[in-house]
């Protein structure tokens, strides 16, 4: 473990290998933990509709996203080892992507401008 909050893409890559290696025997295969990823996205989204959308909290169940969106990371650094993705460069690349593709999309949506004038009249 790193002891300060800032860590790359590519040393928490390596972080997840070393502790299934030493930890947790061997990764799950590729399709076990891409229903896991699936799980976590919807634990994190059951939090979101209690945290913020209209549905109430159940007795017992807890509202820390952070937690879940760790989980949704970990799970997600386990497939790009599996697979041989590095997420630095495939970061890098998406960004690059939509950059290119939505240099003034958003800029020129009314429909944003319209939800921001919104906004600042609150």
């Amino acid at each position: 473990m790193i002891d300060n909050n800032e860590i790359t893409l590519s040393e928490a890559q390596q972080m997840v290998d070393k502790w299934i290696h030493e930890y947790g025997v061997r990764y799950f295969s590729e399709l076990t933990n891409t229903a896991i990823l699936m799980e976590e996205v919807g634990e994190l989204a059951r939090i979101m509709a209690r945290k913020y959308g209209e549905q109430s909290f159940k007795q017992g169940e807890t509202d820390n996203p952070a937690d879940e969106m760790a989980d949704i990371l970990w799970v997600l650094i386990c497939l790009a080892n599996q697979t041989g993705v590095n997420l630095t460069d495939a970061l890098n690349n998406n960004i690059r992507k939509k950059t290119e593709r939505d240099a003034t999309r958003h800029i020129n949506n009314e429909k944003l401008k319209r939800q921001q004038t919104a906004a600042d009249k609150q």
